[in-house]
C-alpha cells in the first residue's frame, strides 16, 4: 500500500485578492530576470554596457514567448481558433520555439544596433543566461505536473528526484524534468567557464548547442508528452537536439581552424 507522505502533491498557483498568480509564470518571470542579471555580468567582459542588455531583453523576450507559443501551437494535435494562439494562461509552450523567437530577437537588435558582426558576440553572451533560464524554467513543469516520462511501477524507484507523483494519472512517473533541470544548471557553470576562458566568438554558442542538445536528446526519448511530427513518429525536439548536436561541432571544428590560423577574437567589441 502506498504511503501518502511519500510524495507531494504541488498547488499550481495562488490568490492575491481575486487574482491568480501560476507558480509556472512566476517561476518564468524570475528565470527572466535572473537571465537579465546574469547577461548584464558576462556583457562586461566583451565592453558591452547594461543598457543595452536592457534593450536587447526588451526586444528579446517578447519575441521568445511568441516563438514558444507559435512552435507549440503548430505541433500539437489540435486546431486552435485564432484568439486561442494568445491565450496563455490555458498553457502550450515549447523551448525550442523560445529559442528560435530569441534569435530572432538578436538579429533584431544587432540591426537596430546597426552593428550586424556582433550577432555571435551576443549570441556567447545570451547561451548561459538561457540555460539557467531553462533549468529554473523546469520547475514550473513541477508544479504544472507535466514534462514526466514514462510510468513508473517499481515501488524500490517511486521515489524523488527519480520518479514524481502525478496525481490526474494517481502514479508514480519519471521526473524528466528534474533530470533536465540539473543537467541544465551543470551546464550553466560549464558555459561561464568556457566564455571567461575562450576569446573566439561562437564557442560558447557551440558548447550550448552541443550539451543542452545532447541532455535534450536523451532526456526527450524518456518523455511521455512529446510533440511529434505528424503521425511519423519522430519526436520534434528530439530531432531538434541532434542537429543542434551537429551543429556546435561544426562552429567548434571551425574555431579550431581559425585558433590555427591565428585569427582570435578581440576582448571588445
Amino acid at each position: 500500500m502506498l504511503d501518502m507522505n511519500l510524495y507531494f502533491i504541488p498547488p499550481d498557483g495562488f490568490y492575491i485578492g481575486n487574482f491568480e498568480i501560476k507558480f509556472y509564470g512566476l517561476i518564468m518571470a524570475l528565470s527572466m530576470l535572473f537571465g537579465i542579471i546574469l547577461a548584464c555580468k558576462l556583457a562586461k567582459k566583451r565592453g558591452i554596457k547594461s543598457d543595452d542588455i536592457i534593450l536587447l531583453a526588451i526586444i528579446v523576450l517578447p519575441c521568445a514567448v511568441v516563438g514558444a507559443r507559435l512552435y507549440y501551437c503548430f505541433f500539437y494535435e489540435y486546431n486552435y481558433s485564432f484568439w486561442e494562439l494568445f491565450d496563455l494562461r490555458q498553457g502550450g509552450l515549447a523551448i525550442y520555439g523560445g529559442v528560435i523567437g530569441g534569435l530572432i530577437g538578436i538579429i533584431i537588435f544587432c540591426l537596430i544596433k546597426k552593428n550586424i558582426k556582433i550577432l555571435g558576440v551576443i549570441c556567447d553572451i545570451c547561451v548561459p543566461c538561457l540555460l539557467l533560464g531553462q533549468a529554473l524554467g523546469r520547475w514550473g513543469n513541477f508544479f504544472n505536473q507535466e514534462a514526466y516520462g514514462n510510468l513508473v511501477t517499481n515501488e524500490n524507484l517511486q521515489w524523488f528526484p527519480f520518479a514524481v507523483w502525478i496525481e490526474d494519472k494517481q502514479a508514480w512517473y519519471q521526473a524528466t524534468f528534474f533530470y533536465e533541470s540539473l543537467w541544465n544548471l551543470i551546464g550553466v557553470a560549464i558555459l561561464i567557464k568556457v566564455y571567461y576562458s575562450s576569446n573566439i566568438t561562437g564557442t560558447t554558442t557551440a558548447t550550448y548547442l552541443i550539451w543542452y542538445g545532447i541532455g535534450r536528446a536523451f532526456i526527450e526519448g524518456l518523455r511521455s508528452d512529446s510533440l511529434y511530427i505528424g503521425t511519423t513518429g519522430i519526436r520534434v525536439s528530439q530531432l531538434l537536439s541532434i542537429i543542434l548536436v551537429i551543429a556546435g561541432l561544426v562552429v567548434l571544428v571551425i574555431n579550431q581552424y581559425k585558433k590555427r590560423l591565428g585569427l582570435r577574437d578581440g576582448k571588445k567589441v
